[in-house]
């Protein structure tokens, strides 16, 4: 039985769960870029890759927690909540949509759009107005 796109996403996640970034970079193509909107525009997946291990170095955990999917042949849309837990403790989430496209069973491109979560309003108290 062939490993089918959702599963791949699947395990390309879990590589960079374990920090394994050469695993990722193999279920990509050599030409495979990746965009986020943070204004750099696309760049290649090793840089991407490289980028995201050296944020690892300073993290105990990288844990992606998929909140729906959808696919389609040849890609995949899912919503994320990427949770990191720093050496020294301290916690971030990072909410997430992603567009995952693939060529020949590889990862061409990578889209990612980076979104805060709405603040939780708080009472006021006497010190607030």
């Amino acid at each position: 039985m062939t490993e089918g796109i959702d599963e791949r996403v699947s395990r390309f996640l879990r590589s960079l769960e374990a920090f394994d970034f050469a695993a990722a970079r193999e279920m990509c193509t050599e030409s495979a870029t990746v965009r986020q909107n943070d204004g750099r525009g696309d760049q290649p997946i090793k840089e991407s890759l490289d980028q995201l291990e050296l944020l690892a170095a300073e993290l105990d955990v990288l844990d992606y927690d998929i909140l729906r999917r959808f696919r389609d042949p040849g890609e995949v849309l899912q919503q994320h909540v990427l949770h990191l837990v720093g050496k020294d403790g301290s916690r971030r989430d990072v909410h997430a949509v992603v567009h995952f496209r693939f060529l020949g069973g590889l990862i061409d491109r990578i889209e990612e759009c980076v979104y805060p979560e709405p603040g939780v309003t708080r009472p006021s108290t006497p010190d607030t107005p």
